[in-house]
């Protein structure tokens, strides 16, 4: 398939690193035009194109709903061309953690979300990071979860002034990730015990038994997405309880920090955030493109 025959669309919340990807795929972007009415509603325009492969770039962080609209608003335009290989590149996945009924009465809004992407003629996802492996079974196309571990491990290595430090995951679910990152930095890693209350979101820690002897080591807290910022808090007040008296930096994919995230996680002490360009904010160092090509110029291939 030759390049010129792609046609890649900047969405409104992801122009930068759409740009990005479409400098290493030798392909010039082209820019939705968008309008945001008085009352909430987008209206987007997509320029005159005639490619047979369209890509659309779109993150779904906050405000969630608007940016997964204007994602499928955009790839029903290209549907409506004479696009036969729709392939939608969104590195936050929102919804991935309600994949199933938790509580009783729960609609698994994944489900919701990959019937619509489906509806309205993807063909190929590419995510980073997705919270659960579970949440991408719901999807009946093709679905590339692309990790971002070797990107931290580069960071870690080249930018970070660490001597073997600990990798911690603030949850037991995330401790393939750390195990991961550990693995490619030749180092430690645990996972702390954590449980949030499904009704009141309220997180805990076990921090009864020690987990490890810190020390001195620095440490790196991993995780796929920070919010609220409570866990990352909470991990971190732990580590220390644990008699850590090292560095303590943060790295996460997906970095939402939702009102005062920010703001709770520096006063608790954490000393960095690194985070990557899945979400455009100050901490957002870390690039995605060259990780999201190679899976996307497979699909590009695909008809």
């Amino acid at each position: 398939m030759s390049i010129d025959d792609v046609s890649l669309i900047s969405g409104p919340s992801s122009s930068d690193l759409a740009n990005k990807i479409a400098t290493h795929l030798g392909v010039k972007p082209i820019s939705a035009e968008v309008c945001i009415f008085t009352d909430g509603e987008s209206k987007i325009r997509l320029p005159h194109f005639e490619n047979k492969t369209c890509v659309i770039v779109q993150s779904t962080y906050p405000p969630t709903d608007r940016h997964l609209l204007q994602a499928m608003m955009m790839i029903r335009k290209c549907s409506e061309t004479d696009c036969t290989n729709i392939i939608a590149v969104i590195p936050y996945l929102a919804y991935a953690r309600q994949d199933r009924e938790f509580l009783p009465g729960e609609v698994v809004t994944m489900s919701v979300i990959a019937r619509l992407l489906e509806s309205v003629g993807v063909k190929h996802l590419i995510t980073v990071d997705a919270h659960s492996t579970a949440s991408l079974s719901h999807f009946r196309i093709s679905v590339h979860n692309v990790s971002s571990i070797p990107l931290f491990a580069k960071y870690a290595e080249e930018m970070l002034d660490l001597e073997k430090p600990v990798v911690v995951s603030p949850d037991l679910g995330g401790a393939s990730r750390a195990a991961t990152l550990a693995s490619i930095l030749k180092t430690d890693f645990i996972a702390l015990n954590k449980n949030r209350d499904r009704s009141t979101g309220e997180v805990k820690i076990d921090t009864d038994e020690p987990r490890y002897q810190f020390g001195n080591k620095d440490v790196i807290i991993l995780d796929d997405i920070i919010s609220t910022g409570d866990s990352i808090v909470k991990a971190y007040e732990a580590i220390r309880r644990f008699g850590s008296t090292g560095k303590i930096i943060v790295m996460c994919t997906h970095a939402l920090l939702i009102n005062n995230a920010t703001q709770k996680i520096i006063n608790a002490g954490v000393d960095k955030i690194v985070a990557t360009n899945s979400i455009p904010n100050n901490f957002s160092t870390i690039d995605l493109s060259p990780i999201i090509c190679s899976p996307l110029q497979s699909a590009m291939s695909m008809h």
